[in-house]
């Protein structure tokens, strides 16, 4: 593809040789004269002058080196992203039914269903959706249009999933929430989850990621979530539209996330919190309690020789003491302050 006709479809402005030819993308240390590259952070910029790249998709207010095609745009990551969908567009599915899959309700022609998949009794799937190898539909789900289940998906009876979804491969959708009473002797009684999973349109779900269905309400998932790898979502939890959370994230039951919040990885948040929308979790942070307003959240420890971690933990666990010591000494200063 032309650099040229390129930014004819997604704009910017181009510098540099029009017909540049353009075949894949590539970083810009390994990239080659038919690949386009993009620069995002100026403290990179020395990478401008020794890259072998076609062309280079970068910001407003840099004055790139002669010989080769820019994209200058406002925004370079994102314009990247839209490249990549541009030279890597989904591929066509063919409608269709495999011998080797089991269909029990009525769909579309456009719908494929993979071989060793089944489709259960009262499930509704909008037109072109693909039910990968294996999968597992429930009775009573709704699938819309668009929407692509990869290999060895499982989704629950009775789920709700949007239209031009993303559900990757080992992904479980609608499995019982973590439900339990106690009796007096410390046998655990299991308490039904009679809700849903209720999904949104345009979001994607990672491989092996779990959402359990709601108690008595339902999980709800907004429009436009990104969900990495290895997420564990529980029971009754809402998470506003686009938010993005990153991979092996533990969110507890009935806690309600905002829009627009990045969680990022392996991150835990703690049962029935409320955060704000506009919300960063910094990687491996611990929520504890309800986020209230908008900003960036941090709380870890940063990593540390096996000896200092030890030594500085011993000190915490002295610091009730210590400042008990230390209230000791001010009422003793205070007291000689006022007999002087």
């Amino acid at each position: 593809m032309r650099i040229d006709e390129i930014v004819a479809q997604l704009g910017g402005q181009l510098l540099g040789t029009p017909d540049t030819q353009i075949r894949a993308l590539a970083p810009l240390e390994t990239a080659g004269p038919s690949d386009i590259s993009f620069l995002a952070n100026p403290k990179y910029r020395k990478q401008l002058d020794t890259t072998a790249a076609g062309a280079v998709i970068v910001g407003k207010g840099l004055t790139p080196p002669a010989g080769k095609s820019y994209v200058v745009c406002d925004a370079p990551y994102l314009y990247f992203a839209r490249v990549a969908q541009l030279l890597h567009p989904e591929p066509q599915v063919k409608g269709g039914v495999d011998a080797a899959a089991t269909v029990r309700s009525p769909i579309p022609a456009s719908v494929r269903v993979e071989a060793g998949a089944h489709v259960a009794e009262s499930v509704v799937l909008g037109e072109h959706v693909v039910v990968g190898a294996g999968s597992v539909i429930g009775a009573g789900s709704t699938i819309g249009a668009g929407t692509r289940l990869s290999a060895n998906v499982t989704i629950y009876p009775d789920c709700v999933i949007g239209s031009d979804c993303r559900i990757h491969a080992g992904a479980v959708i609608g499995a019982d929430g973590f439900g339990y009473a106690r009796e007096q002797d410390g046998r655990w009684v299991k308490i039904p989850q009679t809700g849903r999973v209720v999904i949104g349109n345009d979001v994607e779900v990672g491989a092996n990621t779990t959402i359990d269905r709601g108690a008595m309400d339902d999980t709800v998932i907004g429009d436009g979530v990104k969900l990495d790898n290895q997420i564990q979502i529980a029971h009754n939890v809402k998470i506003g539209a686009m938010t993005a959370i990153a991979g092996c994230v533990g969110i507890a039951g009935s806690t309600r996330i905002g829009a627009r919040c990045m969680i990022g990885g392996q991150a835990g948040i703690i049962g029935h919190l409320e955060i704000a929308d506009d919300v960063v979790v910094s990687a491996g942070t611990l929520v504890t309690k309800s986020i209230r307003k908008a900003g960036v959240y941090t709380a870890n420890l940063p990593l540390q020789a096996h000896g200092d971690w030890v030594r500085e933990f011993s000190h915490l666990r002295h610091l009730d003491a210590m400042a008990a010591r230390i209230r000791e000494l001010e009422k003793r200063l205070d007291k000689g302050e006022a007999s002087s």
